[in-house]
């Protein structure tokens, strides 16, 4: 899988204090549920290596629209797997929101590797970086990479005990492979900027890809 995000950096200075890996996740959950409320389904995937990801779906709301909510890549700071000894606590949390209208459950498998990806790449995934899956989003998608856009709009940033970072919910916005090659060119930011001159729905699973001539 292509990204563009980069290796976690120096992994000294770690310290065995700090949130476990069960109470992270207890209060991620809560921080969804307080958001979308009860969800109306989950699924949870492992792959070889790695801990277990959950993902919830939430709706769909009055407006249609699905949320799909990563469970399980915040439980430890993103970090070099390949590094001898890593921060258990200090370092960089987060989990994934992808929202879509009507919903498509075949994404499950999907954002579960792209939560998978600080585990067995040794990645950072931060706002502005884009991740690529190489095939579909979910069947029939028009759509094979996302960028991980700012957080803080659709989930508050979630506070664990010091010294533990907070944890933060990127949400996903989809790229057709035009869009996620012109990003690399030009950037995240004019990206988005072509997004919002054209009005693009984001959320909508079968949208065509922006004009970037």
């Amino acid at each position: 899988m292509a990204h563009d995000f980069p290796l976690f950096g120096d992994p000294s200075g770690s310290s065995p204090h700090g949130p476990s890996r069960d109470a992270v996740l207890a209060a991620v959950e809560a921080r969804l549920l307080t958001t979308f409320g009860e969800p109306s389904g989950r699924a949870a995937v492992t792959f070889l290596g790695t801990d277990r990801i959950e993902v919830l779906r939430f709706g769909p709301d009055a407006e249609g629209l699905v949320r799909y909510a990563t469970l399980g890549m915040a439980a430890a700071p993103m970090a070099d797997p390949t590094a001898t000894v890593a921060d258990q606590v200090r370092g960089p949390r987060v989990e994934l929101v992808l929202t879509v209208r009507g919903g498509r459950d075949s994404v499950l498998r999907s954002l579960a590797t792209f939560a998978a990806t600080p585990q067995v790449e040794g990645l950072v995934v931060a706002p502005g970086g884009s991740l690529d899956l190489g095939a579909p989003l979910w069947d029939g998608a028009p759509f094979t990479s996302v960028l991980a856009a700012e957080p803080g709009g659709l989930v508050e940033d979630l506070a664990l005990d010091e010294p533990a970072d907070p944890v933060r919910f990127l949400p996903l916005l989809p790229m057709t492979p035009n869009e996620a090659g012109w990003k690399r060119v030009h950037g995240a930011a004019a990206l988005q900027e072509r997004w919002l001159q054209h009005g693009t729905d984001l959320r909508d699973p079968d949208r065509r890809g922006v004009r970037l001539d």
